[in-house]
């Protein structure tokens, strides 16, 4: 890179002086559609439960949710992400009630379509909100088993399509899930609905409120997840998980979590090309919030600031707990 002029012809400063002229040299921006919005659905009704480890974060009965999504349809928020709290009565070793028909979470996806059809609705496919042992794979002779457990993920991806879930997420990082979830929804003629691939999601601590909010975390006892997610030391292992799920029919790739992974979200914004996605996972949020609470920091700037980051090393989209706030806050201007 060449650089021009010197002092004191150069001023840097120049440009810096006035907010329109800051803007007019952006770089990078961020807006309102470069939100999605995770929301946790619980049972009952007219059920808002505020999360301890997550400040402002609550698990939503169906008919709120509906209404929040309406709300957050008009802030210009283009996708939901959901997730749900499931009764402890329902989990089980395999998982199946992932499997009905009838389960939280294709009800809230129904509910919500119905009433907002324009809003986008991403569809977490993984077991561990099914599982009475927490992880996101069946487990057999103490070890979380690969193949029959892409076989359950695929027809969870399969159910939740016809629900009227527009993009399928699987979280699981089980090997080969991508290609036998693409082949089963063609074969079911859903070749419209999307697929975005967990494809580098790391073996992190930030998870923990994550694990708080959907009753995981009590239940993780045998297996380790990290024989499924990632080594946070390693980054070229990354791009191989990237290239496998392209090459396996996904349309977008995430990257999670997002602050301490933003080589890794470089690296494959630089090496793909795709749309690559990133998390702003349950522990940024909770840190920032909490320093935020406790006078630490300027809690609105320092989560645009952290969002921005994102999108500067080359996400095209963020999930983000504080998806509501940051739409109001860049209406203000």
């Amino acid at each position: 890179m060449s650089f021009y002029g010197k002092f004191p012809r150069t001023r840097m400063r120049r440009n810096r002086r006035d907010g329109w002229s800051r803007a007019l040299v952006a770089e990078h921006g961020l807006r309102v559609d470069d939100l999605i919005w995770p929301v946790f659905v619980t049972e009952g009704k007219s059920q808002r439960t505020e999360i301890p480890s997550m400040p402002g974060v609550f698990r939503l009965s169906v008919d709120l949710a509906v209404e929040e999504a309406q709300a957050a349809r008009e802030l210009g928020i283009p996708a939901l992400a959901l997730f749900p709290v499931t009764d402890a009565k329902l989990k089980t070793d395999d998982a199946r009630e992932a499997l009905n028909p009838e389960n939280l979470m294709c009800r809230a996806m129904r509910a919500i379509k119905k009433l907002t059809p324009d809003i986008g609705i991403v569809g977490d496919v993984a077991l561990d909100p099914y599982t009475s042992h927490g992880h996101d794979g069946l487990i057999k002779d103490g070890h979380i088993v690969n193949d029959e457990t892409v076989d359950v993920l695929t027809q969870q991806a399969v159910l939740q399509a016809r629900a009227g879930c527009d993009i399928v997420a699987p979280s699981d990082m089980m090997d080969g899930r991508i290609g036998a979830i693409r082949d089963a929804l063609d074969a079911a003629q859903l070749t419209h609905t999307r697929i975005l691939s967990y494809a580098a999601k790391y073996a992190s601590a930030f998870y923990g409120p994550f694990r708080d909010a959907i009753g995981s975390k009590a239940n993780l006892g045998q297996g380790d997840k990290r024989t499924y997610q990632m080594d946070p030391a390693n980054t070229n292992e990354a791009l191989r998980e990237v290239a496998l799920d392209l090459d396996e029919g996904a349309d977008m790739v995430m990257v999670k979590p997002g602050m301490p992974y933003l080589d890794i979200v470089r690296r494959v914004h630089e090496a793909f090309g795709v749309p690559t996605l990133v998390y702003q996972v349950s522990g940024e949020y909770a840190m920032l919030k909490g320093a935020a609470e406790r006078g630490w920091l300027d809690g609105e700037r320092a989560i645009l600031e952290s969002l921005l980051a994102f999108k500067r090393a080359g996400a095209c989209a963020v999930l983000t707990y504080a998806a509501v706030e940051v739409a109001k806050a860049l209406r203000r201007g």
